[in-house]
């Protein structure tokens, strides 16, 4: 199956193609990958119209473990063809960073009669289709006008896309427990002036009721929203580790102890049946199979324990 197509390099024996592959990554899965390489005569999509310059298979996991990877290419074969070389790198696309914003309000418009307000905020971002969506929302503070909402973190491509410069709508209303919450301000901001809030130095914005504004002359706004403190880190993911350099060591511990019953028996988990198969080689194989792209030796310690071994027979 063809996954896809670089450009062709014209005139060119040294050629670094810009052409970037995306592939789906499952550390759990053997994913074999073949690169073959052609010479480009005819203008036809058809393959075997081109002379064929040497290939090279790996696993996706032998490029990741590596980096980056240099092999000879190779005929049909096996055989060298020629000096020809590939190289290939690899990095995850996936944005792992995640925002944590820490808010908290200050003279709120006061909603309930007999009481104070009691506030929570949403996170709005444009969507696709030039609506607002709703992101994230706080938690309620109760028979409060200067609340204090605990921090909460969120991914960054949820909030924004990644994109620290794209729109934030944030809305702030009043808890009402039959679901009509009373709306009591709003406003705009982007994360990356979010950002400029540090603990000594939090950012303050106005929260605006735009039909309060319209009307009332000396409006200036429903509350103060305060930023304590907005940071940006990476949620490393197992493959950033991988890429970073992390080695995984395989090793396997073999149980003889008499509790998996006679080897001789076909019941007996150390059975060896004419095929030459047991439960335990085709666990050993199954795990060491994916492993071993990982391990950088390519050595695996076996230990037994609990066998009775000649010539005395002690366990």
């Amino acid at each position: 199956l063809q996954l896809d197509r670089t450009e062709t390099a014209v005139n060119n024996l040294n050629p670094a193609f810009a052409k970037k592959f995306i592939v789906d990554y499952h550390f759990e899965e053997v994913q074999k990958l073949k690169f073959a390489l052609f010479d480009q005569d005819k203008s036809s999509m058809q393959l075997y119209e081109h002379d064929f310059l040497g290939e090279f298979s790996c696993t996706l996991g032998m490029i990741v473990s590596s980096k980056k990877i240099t092999r000879s290419l190779l005929l049909g074969n096996g055989k060298p063809a020629g000096k020809g070389m590939i190289m290939i790198a690899a990095q995850e696309l996936s944005d792992n960073r995640v925002i944590t914003l820490s808010m908290a309000g200050r003279k709120l418009d006061k909603k309930d009669l007999f009481g104070k307000s009691d506030p929570f905020l949403e996170f709005y971002k444009p969507g696709d289709d030039g609506k607002w969506m709703l992101v994230h929302r706080t938690e309620v503070i109760k028979y409060t006008l200067d609340p204090v909402w605990k921090p909460f973190t969120v991914p960054l491509v949820s909030l924004c896309d990644g994109d620290v410069e794209k729109p934030v709508k944030v809305m702030c209303y009043d808890y009402d427990s039959d679901g009509g919450h009373d709306f009591i301000g709003e406003f705009q901001t982007s994360v990356a002036r979010m950002c400029e809030a540090q603990d000594a130095f939090p950012l303050e914005v106005e929260c605006i009721n735009p039909k309060k504004q319209k009307k009332k002359k000396n409006y200036k706004n429903s509350g103060i929203i305060i930023v304590k403190s907005c940071k940006i880190t990476r949620d490393f993911s197992f493959l950033d580790y991988i890429l970073g350099g992390c080695q995984l060591m395989f090793t396997v511990g073999i149980d003889f102890t008499a509790s998996n019953g006679n080897p001789r028996d076909p019941s007996s988990l150390h059975y060896i049946s004419p095929m030459g198969t047991n439960e335990y080689l085709s666990a050993l194989w199954a795990v060491g199979q994916i492993i071993q792209d990982y391990d950088s030796d390519k050595m695996f310690p076996a230990l037994g324990f609990g066998a009775q071994l000649p010539p005395d027979w002690k366990v």
